[in-house]
């Protein structure tokens, strides 16, 4: 496969497009082809959680609402940057950073590495950094590096997953940050990293035979990981999802208030500030993992409704990049992104509904939390410079 430059790149693949962009402008001139929709869904989620946070903090946080402190302000402030950050990388070619992946993969491993040995433990998992009033969460910005690194993999290798090699070879580059992870331990991450890969080469052509070899092999090694891998705790979460009641002050306490919370605000919901579970403190980490059940205690399943347009909306936007993204890097990198915002999104719920166990994944855009907000953000950023850049690429 080969691709051409308007501006007068050569051939052969994303190299030509970087030869291509570097004989050309640094930025290319696109904004007519920005992405308003894309921007306003994302903007649309970030004010449906800076509205949740506030009703969800406004109890226990008593500062002013222009002190960092203050959760909402705190989380604004992370949205504004990430916004810029969005901004800037829309302008930047894309295909700089898959050229580049290597690097942020390996700076994204060594700072999972690192995280083992100074990060921060909180819940039983050793996942962020302290700066100063700050955590920074390195595995956020590792499943970002993992996508272009596999972008740039299936582009160099005829842009198919169809060989048994170049799919053995392409679960090898993310093995390292998802064992990394998993053993932090982080159950929920662990298995978007795993998800990002299958999304990928699913939609790089992988045969079905070879998806089935590799998924037997997984299943005879899942006694094992269960033995040697996961933690007593999540066993304890994996065992109180089936039966919350068996430990009610323990494991099974979260499981409960969220069913509680959720399952209490019918169809039209308690109101902004007038949930007992969340007002009164029941519901635990209420404006982080568990904000699903906030909204739905307090705005019911209407408000869920709502949520769930905005980011179906955003994600069909998404789509739309990759289905007009003018190379396999380009394309490949949309549909990881996609991915990746469409299982966190998931999971995040699923753990609200009692469908998954107990685990630190945020809602997109919408918890309380600034690693994942910038990244998502830095996420949509490529997103745009791929579908400003899409004239610019032609399949040939």
């Amino acid at each position: 496969m080969s691709i051409t430059f308007d501006s007068g790149g050569g051939r052969g693949g994303w190299a030509s497009g970087l030869g291509g962009a570097r004989s050309g402008r640094h930025f290319y001139r696109g904004w007519d082809r920005f992405d308003f929709v894309m921007t306003l869904a994302a903007i649309g989620l970030v004010v449906y959680g800076l509205v949740l946070i506030h009703s969800g903090s406004s109890r226990f946080y008593e500062g002013s609402l222009t002190t960092f402190s203050n959760p909402v302000a705190k989380q604004a402030v992370f949205a504004i940057f990430g916004l810029g950050v969005m901004l800037v990388v829309s302008k930047i070619d894309y295909h700089y950073l898959i050229h580049y992946s290597w690097i942020l993969y390996i700076g994204g491993v060594i700072s999972l590495v690192a995280i083992l040995a100074i990060g921060q433990t909180q819940f039983g998992s050793t996942r962020w950094f302290a700066v100063g009033p700050i955590q920074v969460q390195p595995s956020e910005f590792a499943k970002l590096a993992t996508i272009l690194l596999l972008a740039r993999f299936f582009s160099e290798h005829g842009g198919d997953a169809k060989d048994l090699k170049t799919l053995v070879l392409s679960f090898a580059i993310v093995l390292p940050a998802f064992g990394l992870v998993f053993i932090q331990p982080d159950l929920g991450t662990s298995i978007v990293f795993l998800c990002l890969w299958l999304g990928i080469v699913v939609i790089a052509g992988v045969s079905r035979k070879h998806l089935m070899v590799l998924f037997a092999v997984g299943i005879a090694l899942l006694p094992f990981a269960w033995t040697f891998g996961v933690a007593d705790y999540q066993i304890s979460r994996i065992s109180v999802l089936v039966d919350p009641d068996e430990d009610p002050l323990g494991e099974g306490y979260n499981v409960l208030q969220s069913q509680i919370a959720v399952g209490s605000g019918e169809l039209w919901g308690k109101g902004l500030g007038n949930g007992e579970q969340t007002q009164y403190g029941y519901l635990k980490v209420a404006t982080k993992d568990f904000i699903f059940s906030l909204l739905g205690e307090e705005l019911g399943f209407v408000g869920a409704l709502g949520l769930f347009a905005l980011f179906i909306l955003l994600l069909m936007r998404g789509i739309r990049a990759a289905q007009i993204a003018g190379d396999v890097a380009g394309q490949l990198t949309a549909v990881g992104i996609v991915v990746m915002i469409l299982m966190q999104a998931f999971i995040n719920i699923a753990v609200n509904v009692s469908l998954f166990p107990v685990t630190g994944i945020p809602l997109p855009l919408v918890s309380q939390g600034g690693s994942s907000l910038v990244t998502v953000f830095l996420a949509l950023g490529i997103l745009q410079s791929i579908v400003m850049r899409h004239r610019a690429y032609r399949q040939n």
